[in-house]
């Protein structure tokens, strides 16, 4: 398969602006996501500074931003001031908080209040049925499964995401995302469940130029890899 045959639409996954900026301007990713964990990951010391940042840097394609407290109260709160940051902002809420709590009311008065939601760490389908029914009619939300850590389980992620996506085209408005990519074939698996978005990792998003490459050549490739690896080394094996 050719990147151009695919119908699957990839979002940037990652917290580094100016990989972010890179990968816009590169012009086949269509949004970007971010977590706290990538956050951390990538150095980010002040939330508001970053988000600001991005939004400005990329004002016309879709950013989840996610919620930071563990409190439901507080999550509504910082709800709202990150909805405010543009129209093309959605707010990540995780589908429980850190104790097993159910996001759901929250997920429910958000989506009332009209707010783009964008529902992540989800493992299971009733998981993404209950999340379907809290979207209020006519609200934009995304239902973000983590099929690389379904996987990671040793269960088959494909059944759960292609009936995740029959589940969100029932609701207008409401886009199935295949969250925690491991490898370019999960783009593939994604496409073929008719999912609608698939998160990448920008180290991922560099090997897409392999997309439908030839093996043999490939192949040729890795040989030429090692032998140039082996010259830079100047190791002797007979002496």
């Amino acid at each position: 398969m050719r990147f151009e045959d695919l119908k699957v639409t990839l979002y940037a996954d990652g917290a580094d602006i100016e990989g972010m900026k890179e990968e816009y301007r590169k012009g086949y990713v269509k949004g970007f996501t971010t977590n706290p964990t990538l956050m951390k990951k990538a150095g980010v010391k002040d939330y508001v500074t970053f988000a600001k940042e991005v939004v400005t840097q990329i004002p016309d394609l879709p950013l989840s931003f996610e919620v930071f407290a563990d409190d439901f109260d507080t999550m509504e709160k910082e709800a709202k001031v990150i909805a405010g940051l543009a129209d093309n902002v959605y707010v990540k809420i995780p589908i429980t908080n850190a104790a097993g709590e159910s996001s759901i009311p929250l997920i429910r008065r958000l989506s009332e209040a009209g707010l783009k939601l964008n529902v992540t760490a989800i493992l299971t389908l009733d998981q993404v049925k209950e999340t379907v029914d809290a979207f209020a009619p006519g609200t934009e939300n995304i239902v973000s499964v983590f099929a690389g850590r379904i996987m990671d389980t040793g269960v088959d992620a494909v059944p759960i995401m292609r009936e995740t996506a029959e589940i969100c085209r029932k609701k207008p408005g409401t886009l199935s995302l295949w969250a925690s990519c491991r490898e370019v074939y999960n783009i593939i698996q994604a496409d073929q469940c008719g999912t609608d978005i698939i998160t990448v990792t920008n180290n991922l998003l560099a090997k897409l130029p392999n997309l439908g490459k030839d093996l043999k050549q490939l192949s040729l490739e890795t040989v030429q890899m090692f032998s140039n690896d082996s010259k830079a080394l100047g190791f002797s094996i007979l002496k």
